[in-house]
């Protein structure tokens, strides 16, 4: 189960275009722990890069002040580790910026994979969005806030994902629990 060290994963946390439980678009508020928990998970998982999307200036503004606490700030000298999970959250008004810059990092546009917590018909198990990692090729893992992507945003993607299932109905985990599960199912070295 293991993925070479060609890994070629990035994410995203998309704080727009989301929809709030009225089904309405919106662009939700960036949330500190979401950044500093899925940053860690991104590092450990040895994903490339955290991309942080909101076209809201106080939003970026606030992502910025609280990246550069941690990795050029007094916390980069308190706590070392979290600089080194931290140095990678990027910032990007859009999925397509985000795409942009990954295709300038030289590794080609990536393809896209949306996570959801609904049922989509085509969605692809774990396994086999590991299977595609494996080709080297890159791909950015979409996470979304609020009550998920917006349709239009889902359009976009090369592949869903399948969403988490516990067992309960009950299926409202915290975008961060949610990266760390899949990541980890992804990822992680068996049992």
């Amino acid at each position: 189960m293991t993925i070479s060290c060609s890994l070629n994963l990035y994410l995203a946390l998309a704080h727009y275009p989301v929809v709030n439980k009225r089904g309405e678009i919106i662009a939700s508020a960036v949330t500190n722990l979401d950044i500093h928990d899925m940053a860690r998970a991104a590092r450990t998982y040895g994903a490339k890069a955290l991309y942080v999307i909101t076209p809201l200036e106080d939003q970026q503004s606030l992502v910025k002040t609280l990246v550069s606490h941690w990795t050029t700030g007094s916390g980069s000298v308190y706590n070392p580790k979290r600089c080194q999970a931290l140095e990678m959250v990027c910032i990007q008004d859009t999925l397509e910026k985000a795409r942009e810059d990954i295709a300038l990092r030289a590794e080609g546009y990536p393809r896209i994979v949306m996570t959801s917590a609904r049922e989509h018909s085509g969605g692809i198990p774990i396994s086999r969005f590991r299977e595609l990692l494996e080709t080297g090729k890159p791909y950015l893992l979409v996470f979304g806030t609020a009550w998920g992507l917006s349709q239009d945003c889902m359009e976009q993607a090369d592949h869903i994902l399948e969403p988490i299932r516990g067992n309960t109905e009950y299926n409202h985990l915290s975008v961060r629990s949610a990266t760390s599960i899949i990541l980890d199912r992804l990822l992680g070295r068996p049992l």
